[in-house]
């Protein structure tokens, strides 16, 4: 694509944006349908099946970007999307919360914040894997990737259990947080679609169509964005970090904010912490691909961006344990310290790619 005008690119990218918006709200529905229909529950429904489903355009450019050896690239679109899914939490904070609560007062549960946590430790891993020996390579695998794997699995049987019983009172919900239990809006979809018609294999086609779509146009703006970083004069791991990973994040704001409007406010945190703790399991599959150690490779930049991330996440746990009741310019209190923090944080990112 780097033959083409940047005109053209840009409309390449937007009608990729676009698509994965449309198509994210399929995947959503469907995801509901599956999970409720397959007996899922609600965690792993949220934190397997949809972290895959929403995170499609992110393998996409994963998989791309490590077949044509872009590892920068593939890099840099996990890290950066980490912290600005992380931001998603603003959005459907200030433009899907309704009333005077903010979202965290409203979501308010220990089993959020071990899924924060989970987040957290995944990322701990991460940067020490950066430190290792890029010559630690076995049959196409690093112990970093492989450790965020075996945290993630390990991680996810934790969650499993501890939202059907925590040791705590009322199993660590916060009086007055959402009036239904987490994961109601799942099963409204599923009974809507009952009411219409819908099969379990039609929803598995139209799950898998919008999947299609998803991977295709992901493959898009990774091709489209890094043409337009060239033209514009961008690095590739700028690119990747903000506006790239702003627009394979569109799935979370769709699938959010419709989360937030049913009243589901749990599900729609549960979603974005588990699409994030999700994310660096895909250095598995960089490694496999491009057959290089991928993490020893980070530069300054990933590393900066991965800490970033922690502390936007630190926030938001530490939001969900104080329940912020006052909102700011439409926002918890929680939302806007992160709103803030990544403004800074994005500077910062600037400033160490010009030295």
């Amino acid at each position: 694509m780097d033959g083409l005008p940047l005109i053209a690119l840009v409309g390449i990218f937007a009608g990729a944006a676009a698509a994965i918006w449309v198509a994210g709200t399929q995947l959503s529905d469907q995801t509901d349908v599956l999970s409720t229909r397959l007996h899922l529950g609600s965690a792993l429904g949220g934190l397997i099946l949809l972290a895959v489903a929403t995170n499609l355009p992110e393998i996409a450019i994963v998989v791309s970007a490590s077949a044509a050896g872009s590892v920068g690239v593939a890099v840099g679109n996990i890290l950066g999307g980490i912290a600005i899914q992380t931001v998603v939490l603003v959005v459907l904070d200030a433009f899907g919360v309704r009333g005077d609560r903010p979202l965290t007062y409203r979501a308010a549960s220990l089993v959020l914040v071990l899924e924060a946590l989970l987040v957290v430790a995944i990322l701990g891993v991460v940067v020490a894997g950066t430190q290792l020996p890029a010559s630690l390579i076995a049959l196409r695998l690093t112990p970093g990737p492989v450790l965020i794997l075996v945290l993630w699995v390990t991680g996810l049987l934790l969650l499993r259990r501890a939202g059907q019983k925590l040791p705590w009172h009322d199993s660590g919900e916060a009086p007055d947080n959402q009036d239904k239990p987490r994961g109601h809006s799942q099963q409204q979809t599923e009974q809507d679609a009952t009411k219409k018609g819908v099969s379990t294999a039609r929803a598995a086609v139209v799950f898998a169509v919008a999947a299609v779509v998803t991977l295709v146009a992901g493959v898009l703006l990774e091709r489209s964005g890094d043409a337009i970083a060239s033209h514009i004069g961008l690095s590739g791991v700028l690119f990747g970090a903000t506006v790239l990973a702003a627009a394979t994040s569109l799935p979370e704001v769709s699938t959010g904010l419709t989360s937030v409007r049913a009243g589901d406010y749990q599900l729609a945190i549960s979603d974005i912490f588990g699409g994030n703790a999700f994310l660096p399991v895909l250095f598995v599959l960089a490694t496999l691909i491009s057959g290089k150690a991928v993490l020893p490779h980070a530069q300054d930049t990933d590393i900066y961006l991965t800490a970033l991330a922690i502390v936007l996440t630190l926030v938001y746990a530490t939001g969900l344990l104080f329940r912020p009741a006052r909102r700011v310019a439409r926002m918890g209190v929680d939302s806007l310290v992160v709103l803030v923090l990544y403004g800074i944080g994005v500077a910062g990112l600037f400033a160490i790619a010009a030295s």
